[in-house]
């Protein structure tokens, strides 16, 4: 524009110059502000215009407020995306379970595979059982393992856990002895005498170096085991006083032997342990150096919850009120507090309910101080919230508008710089994409991304090229019907005069020239696609929990009653989303009336 206001002398024109060639005609002979606009570069002017536009300062001043609230807003609250927010209140909550048990509760060994023993090899223990099988192979952790079951009492197991040393084949009536690979023992004539004198003696150990053995005779294929205490079962479970005392295998099976022999007392680890019948319980206490210690009974007592102990004395007050047939029963703690419980019962099981102070979410809970916008269903703070979903809406936003942009630039500047065949293909391409109905295909797209349970990231990639892959044809009209003007023009001649490659006449002279229109197109697309992410997490196909962004936090209004009791669960996300669409739209007015050659200010 400076370089057009001036002579080929290099003189500045007059003002009366300049007001007769343009056909306007200026009242002033000063430098006023007219004269300035006029004396100002093309960008500078376009700036000019567009600070001018008042509308367009407000889209400015809110899309940055927006990404303000957004990315530093989220940076400066100290709370987290997905933090919860629990509340104490008193409520009738489950406080414990009690049954009868008739199971078999297990404990192993440490350190050994069957640490691992399951509910599958409970089944194989059963069947052997069933079947009056003294040893049984089951599988943990792929390893097939042997145990030869030892019966303690009634409802009581110890299993062994056999290791083969020696296999035993017998050919005609002759022993050949097969020592496993990794066995120390030396199979020598006193080994195989003291096998072979054990089964004739028909036993099923044997003694060799001061070593018991387990033996599995069959006519044509014999073991000889190693052994050690695995796993005990049993129907009567320990409580401990202490909630730091820890159940083991060796004081579960100590405890299960000395009941089982009717002895009175027993030592582990340097401990001595005495035992009580309970008659108020039917249970046995534990006393370890005469306090007690624990309990083993088959009436249970569990915790609703793992921040509850149950004491002893607690758990005989739930016995006797359920051996009486009770509905409710008081207890007094060691601190001196009372609480009364109430007993319900469902077939076997009993449910035991109390008033306490528990943790609840704080869902919906009204604006305050803390949460300025409240919470939300799942106790979040709703502040936190929208501007963690305000990055989401904005940056996807963006990133969609570069892909379409990408995509119209490339076909239609080809289209309309090649005419022709070209032209022809890309256009009617431009028109099958605009026949394709894309919410039905997002549904589609949505639900095939669903079963592949890809993560919440790669959801929203995903997403944000579906959605510039489908909104790109816009962009390439506007950009093939400028550049079907432009490149009749001389500049145009000028570069093939010049041999310019043909990709550097269209990128490079072309598509520049096309720039102002596809800032107004984009900035004005920019809304647009963030409602269009709004719909599609509000319809639960977008961004998924716990992400957050500002169309599925609307989502919460499903439901009625949010709707209408909860308004700020809604009303701030979708104002929101409301005023950063008018801010883009205003942006994109203000740019297209800024960059209009006939606009004089």
């Amino acid at each position: 524009m400076l370089k057009n206001d001036r002579n080929k002398n290099g003189e500045n024109k007059t003002n009366d110059d300049i007001n007769d060639e343009s056909g306007h005609i200026s009242e002033s002979s000063s430098l006023d502000d007219e004269q300035r606009v006029k004396l100002l570069s093309p960008g500078m002017l376009v700036a000019k215009r567009f600070i001018r536009n008042r509308l367009a300062v407000l889209g400015l001043i809110i899309i940055i407020i927006m990404f303000t609230f957004a990315f530093i807003g989220g940076i400066v609250n100290p709370y987290g995306e997905a933090e919860q927010f629990f509340k104490k209140e008193k409520a009738v909550a489950n406080y414990a379970g009690a049954t009868f048990n008739n199971t078999l509760y297990w404990i192993a060994k440490k350190g050994i595979e069957s640490e691992s023993f399951g509910s599958i090899n409970r089944v194989d223990l059963a069947k052997a059982i069933e079947a009056k099988n003294e040893i049984f192979n089951t599988q943990i952790k792929s390893k097939t393992v042997t145990f030869k079951i030892e019966k303690l009492g009634e409802d009581s197991y110890n299993l062994l856990r056999l290791k083969t040393e020696v296999t035993v084949n017998t050919i005609a009536g002759k022993n050949e002895f097969e020592p496993a690979a990794d066995t120390k023992i030396v199979v020598d004539d006193r080994f195989k005498e003291a096998y072979e004198k054990a089964v004739s003696d028909k036993k099923t150990s044997m003694v060799y170096d001061g070593t018991e053995y387990l033996l599995k005779t069959a006519k044509r294929e014999s073991f000889v085991f190693t052994y050690e205490g695995a796993v005990i079962l049993s129907k009567s479970v320990i409580s401990f006083a202490d909630p730091l005392s820890v159940n083991s295998y060796e004081l579960q099976y100590n405890t299960i032997k000395a009941l089982t022999e009717g002895v009175s007392s027993f030592g582990l680890d340097g401990k001595e342990y005495s035992i009580q019948h309970d008659n108020d319980f039917d249970a046995y206490n534990l006393s370890l150096n005469g306090k007690p210690f624990a309990r083993i009974s088959k009436f249970i007592v569990t915790p609703y919850s793992q921040d509850i102990f149950l004491s002893l004395e607690y758990k005989t007050e739930v016995y006797k009120a359920i051996a009486a047939d009770l509905k409710e029963f008081s207890f007094t703690d060691a601190d001196g507090a009372r609480a009364v419980y109430s007993i319900t019962r469902k077939e076997m099981e009993y449910s035991i309910k109390t008033e306490r102070v528990t943790d609840l979410l704080d869902s919906y809970a009204f604006p305050s101080a803390m949460h300025p916008v409240g919470t939300d269903g799942n106790g979040m703070d709703m502040l936190v919230r929208l501007m963690y979903g305000g990055r989401v809406s904005l940056v996807i936003g963006f990133i969609v508008i570069f892909i379409e942009v990408f995509m119209g630039v490339i076909i239609g500047g080809l289209s309309g710089y090649f005419g022709g065949w070209i032209d022809t293909v890309f256009m009617r391409l431009v028109d099958t994409m605009n026949c394709i109905p894309t919410l039905p295909l997002y549904i589609i797209l949505s639900a095939f991304l669903s079963t592949l349970q890809i993560t919440n990231g790669t959801r929203i990639a995903l997403l944000m090229v579906i959605l510039g892959i489908t909104g790109w044809t816009g962009i390439a009209r506007v950009v093939r019907g400028q550049i079907l003007s432009l490149r009749e023009q001389e500049f145009m001649t000028a570069t093939e005069a010049t041999g310019l490659s043909v990709t550097r006449r269209i990128f490079k002279h072309l598509v520049p020239n096309v720039i102002p229109q596809l800032i107004v197109y984009a900035t004005m697309g920019l809304g647009g696609v963030i409602l269009t992410e709004a719909t599609l997490s509000f319809l639960n196909l977008g961004v998924k929990y716990p992400y957050a962004s500002w169309g599925n936090i609307i989502n919460a209004v499903n439901d009625p009653y949010i709707l209408g009791n909860y308004w700020f669960v809604w009303i701030p996300a979708g104002f929101l989303i409301l005023i950063t669409v008018l801010g883009f739209n205003f942006i994109g007015d203000g740019l297209r009336d800024a960059f209009d050659p006939k606009m004089k200010r």
